[in-house]
Formats: structure tokens, sequence, C-alpha cells
């Protein structure tokens, strides 16, 4: 059941204060899943917009065989909504599911092949994925952030052993987030994509904006590569927060301190302000440099236990969802919502 809404004054968005607060969360893969697990915990208004580059696996082979956007890390932010009860633990394990055959059918995942054959079926992905998301009892909303199919393509320095100092450019996420080498930036093909407007509606209709966990490259700033989106966000009076990852990502982000992690977000998005920083304490060795380079982007940093305790690297997300609850409470000045 969803909270029920209590009676108050209004905030500064014109809600009522104790209402729930309007979340939009971007992101892929299982940075948003984690994501999306703890804001589910704290808001029934909840929408995830996720990027579409995918071309390995399941999603790549669906993609290059029937021209559809990749439906990989759309199904993985539905089964991250679904609820604790049996009816949404048992479809989260259903699309989750993946065939193991010597066949075409190898690897598959149940859920890619029901999201594409709505797709087919309605010929609209967002009514798709709503139905997806009925079936399934989602706590909340997935969204594309573009209706077209997308390639990521990096500049990469030292992509080639032999050649480190020479930059290369490396196509397709699912190689950009294991290369070698030192990524200097990211950019999409095509490169002036369309967002679907209803991504684009939830962002400028928010209270707060959720930009990562996540892949830095290849699920975080793709989101800024999209010229509608990256308005929103920029023109959105919503709070923004930035949710850091637990430790630099092999390939894509080795070396990178989390100062580094903000660095390259400005680059690719030098318009974008933030309000918050979150990341965790044990996994921030210099918090001043990190206040500093947060500061520059508008941001108040805000440290707190947010890993699993079994040293995974993986956020909790019990402890998450009491971040970003604390978060929304302090820095919004709304007063709890539960």
């Amino acid at each position: 059941m969803k909270p029920t809404p209590r009676l108050g004054r209004l905030n500064r968005l014109g809600r009522k204060r104790g209402t729930q607060p309007k979340v939009v969360a971007l992101g892929g893969g299982m940075g948003l899943s984690a994501s999306l697990a703890a804001l589910r915990r704290i808001t029934g208004d909840l929408t995830a917009v996720v990027t579409v580059a995918d071309d390995g696996g399941s999603s790549g082979r669906l993609r290059d065989e029937l021209g559809v956007l990749p439906p990989g890390d759309l199904r993985k932010a539905l089964a991250a909504l679904c609820g604790d009860d049996d009816w949404g633990q048992t479809w989260s394990r259903v699309i989750q599911h993946r065939f193991e055959s010597q066949g075409e059918l190898h690897d598959h995942a149940v859920g890619n092949l029901l999201i594409v054959a709505l797709w087919e079926q309605l010929g609209d992905h967002v009514k798709a994925l709503d139905l997806v998301g009925k079936l399934l009892g989602a706590h909340g909303r997935v969204l594309p952030m573009s209706a077209v199919p997308l390639e990521l393509q990096a500049l990469v320095k030292g992509h080639d052993p032999e050649r480190p100092a020479d930059v290369d450019l490396v196509r397709g996420q699912a190689t950009v987030a294991l290369t070698p080498g030192e990524v200097q930036s990211v950019h999409l093909v095509p490169h002036d994509p369309p967002a679907v407007p209803e991504a684009v509606a939830a962002v400028l209709d928010a209270d707060w904006v959720v930009l990562g966990p996540g892949s830095w490259f290849s699920s975080v700033i793709p989101h800024l590569l999209v010229p509608e989106l990256l308005d929103a966000l920029v023109e959105t009076k919503a709070r923004r927060v930035l949710s850091l990852n637990l430790a630099p990502q092999p390939g894509e982000t080795d070396g990178f301190s989390p100062q580094r992690h903000l660095e390259v977000l400005a680059r690719h998005a030098p318009k974008l302000a933030l309000d918050v920083v979150l990341a965790d304490l044990a996994a921030v060795p210099d918090p001043e440099s990190l206040t500093d380079a947060a500061k520059r982007l508008g941001a108040e940093v805000e440290l707190a236990p947010v890993a699993s305790p079994d040293s995974s690297a993986k956020h909790d997300p019990v402890l998450l969802a009491a971040a970003y609850d604390r978060i929304f409470r302090m820095h919004g000045r709304i007063g709890p919502w539960r």
C-alpha cells in the first residue's frame, strides 16, 4: 500500500507538506536497480529513466535481430521496482530468468522477450512498459531516455597497451564498459537523439532527481548527452542528487577518485548544477577534496553508510533508502513524507 499523505503546509513546489515526493531516477544496469530498490521504500511516486545504449548479451542480440531498443536495463529497472510480497518477488524472478540451452534461446531473459513482444503488439514503448509494470505490480514507472537505439562511443587513451599515449575511438557500450586504458570522453550516435517526452515531463515535474550510482561513462553520463533531457535537468525546479559509486569500475573508471567522477561529469555537462552529492564515508579517502569538487557544482556532500555489510561493493537498499530519506527531508526542507 502507498503511504497515506498527511495534510500540512505547502512546500516550495506548492505541494502539501507530508505528501510523497515525486522522484525521478536516471541511470542503467545494476546501479539504477540499487537506487530504485531503495527509493521505492520511501515514495510511491517514482519514475525511472533508463539508458538505451546497451549492445551486449540478450539485449544486443534482440537489438541486432529486430531493430528494437535494448530491453535489458529497462527489465532490470522493472524488477527492482517489484514489491517484497510473493507476487512482486515471483514476477521479479520470472522476468530476470534466463534460458539455458544449446539453441537460439540460450541466455535470453524472459523479461526481455516479454517487453519486445509488447512493443511489437502495441507499437508504443511507453504504453508497453506501463503494461509490464502493471502486471508486475511495480512500485513506480519505467521509461526509456530515448525512443531510438543509441550507440555509445568513447575516446580512450591507451586502449591499445602497445600505444599507451594514443587516443582511439571505441564503439559500443559493452566494449566501453570494459575498455583498458583511460576514457577521455563519451558521446552518442546519433549525436542529438530525441528524448522520450514522458521522461522530459517527469524531470520537469519532479521534486527530486537522482543520478547514479552506476557505470559512469556507460550508464550515468549518457543521460546528459540527450539534449532535451539535459535541458530538462538544467531547467527543472527539482533538487538534484548525485549518488557516487562505492568503488571505481574496472576498465571504465580504474583509479578514479570520488572527486574525479564529479570532474568528468562536469566536463560533459558544464551547465548542470547539483544540490547534493551522496557518498559512502568508507569510499571517500579525501573528504575535503570531494567537498571542494562538489562546491564547484553547487552541491553539498552527504556522507552516509550505504554499502552492504557483506563487503561486496554493493549498495544496501535499506541503508541507501535511509540516506535518501534524510536528504529529501533535510535538504528539501519539506518535513518527512511518511
